[in-house]
């Protein structure tokens, strides 16, 4: 099995491990965000005062870079308007009253299952890549001929989450078929589930289900065994050149959640209009796994999961790649994975000090990269050596601040640099 050098091994915290996956309550009203994937954002294709069914389309996507947007609660809509996002920043949603009747439509039904359809299919139910990029998933399985391996990721490196992990436990079949309508769409002849070894149940369930056609392969666990170049390294060993997309190595990765709508789609006609989330945090009193409608204000499921405001830090996605939340008006997405609220126990608060040279952030990143010499490029405000010491290929994992000794915002700077120089194209 090839490994990749560098990464970190954090406590797992997988607290909702094995909890099987709850509901939430459809809240009061959703807000669906017109923009949270990659690319353009979707147009709105409903106005005020229109009543709406679950499942039925409320945005259309423009152009091919852009997925449409469901809604996942029947009621009326109030309108377009801008709402707060994990950003902090004011976004466009469209905003719908909860009429709690659950009356709800489907897409029409498939009459075949070609390539071409099930890329249409895809398109048109608006799924994207749920792991957390957002990358409109029928641009990346349509890949022209180039791909003969599809990776599908389970590894889930991140600790606390475990929507992933519950959801390959639950709905193994399902899984499965969706990958075999992945591997259609995109023309690989053979997939490979990478899962981390510490998922021993989800590793078992999958290797019943899986033929010939579909490998399992248990990964070590260590952080970022998930990120993209490093999964693809893990299942095939092949290396994506730097500046190549993983299609120039032959091979498209999609997430387990991804391949599951995937199959939702296709067999039970169901649009993308929720996902799976992890609720969890030393402050949250009933930590779970649980289905989410898109657009629900992270105050419900706070609510619902026992998760305190007044807790030291709430954190959308995972403690290492994850935001800071300053308001819980901010709503779920089709990319939202987890919701975490933190006890003083669980954040580490020191002072910056003054690197000290001893390596460690060198040594721990996965892409090779001289993260303290990119911060001190950025400090002298001197981008072309951030772009030589490596900025531009930061995945932002957040190895390199987890290991400093010295609490140097290492990962953050690397960040800044590497957004300053795409905006300035160097």
């Amino acid at each position: 099995m090839a490994r990749f050098s560098g990464g970190v091994h954090p406590a797992g915290c997988k607290r909702t491990a094995g909890g099987g996956i709850g509901v939430c309550p459809a809240p009061a009203r959703v807000y669906l965000p017109l923009a949270r994937h990659i690319g353009r954002p979707a147009l709105p294709v409903v106005e005020a005062g229109r009543r709406v069914r679950r499942g039925e389309l409320v945005a259309a996507a423009d152009g091919r870079l852009s997925a449409n947007v469901y809604t996942s609660v029947a009621g009326v809509v109030t309108g377009v308007v801008t709402h707060i996002e994990g950003s902090g920043k004011k976004a466009p949603h469209v905003l719908i009253e909860n009429d709690f009747s659950d009356e709800s439509v489907q897409l029409a039904p498939l009459a075949e299952r070609t390539p071409e359809s099930v890329l249409a299919r895809i398109a048109e139910a608006g799924i994207v890549g749920m792991g957390g990029a957002g990358f409109p998933t029928a641009v990346k399985l349509d890949a022209g001929g180039r791909v003969d391996v599809l990776v599908v990721n389970g590894a889930e490196c991140e600790p606390y989450i475990t929507c992933d992990d519950s959801l390959m436990r639950a709905y193994t079949g399902e899984l499965v078929q969706g990958i075999r309508l992945a591997m259609l769409a995109c023309g690989a002849r053979r997939a490979v589930v990478g899962i981390e070894k510490n998922k021993p149940q989800a590793i078992a369930a999958l290797q019943v289900f899986c033929g010939q056609d579909i490998e399992v392969r248990p990964l070590r666990t260590r952080y970022p065994q998930g990120a993209e170049k490093q999964l693809i390294y893990g299942c095939t060993g092949r290396v994506v050149p730097e500046g190549k997309l993983p299609a120039d190595a032959g091979v498209v990765v999609v997430n387990v959640h991804t391949a599951l709508s995937i199959y939702k789609a296709v067999e039970e006609n169901e649009p993308c209009s929720s996902r799976v989330m992890t609720v969890s945090g030393g402050a949250c009193a009933r930590p779970q796994d649980l289905w989410v409608p898109n657009g629900t204000p992270l105050r419900d499921l706070a609510e619902h999961c026992g998760g305190r405001e007044d807790c030291a830090r709430i954190v959308l996605g995972g403690p290492m790649m994850g935001e800071p939340v300053f308001s819980l008006k901010v709503c779920t997405g089709k990319t939202t994975s987890c919701l975490l609220f933190l006890d003083k126990s669980e954040c580490r608060e020191r002072p910056v000090g003054p690197c000290i040279g001893c390596g460690r952030c060198v040594q721990a990143c996965p892409m090779g990269l001289m993260p303290v010499f990119i911060e001190e490029a950025l400090f002298a405000k001197d981008l072309d050596g951030a772009a030589r010491f490596g900025a531009p290929a930061c995945i932002a994992c957040g190895c390199c601040s987890y290991v400093c000794p010295a609490a140097r915002q290492l990962a953050p700077s690397v960040k800044l640099a590497k957004k300053l120089l795409r905006e300035r194209k160097i």
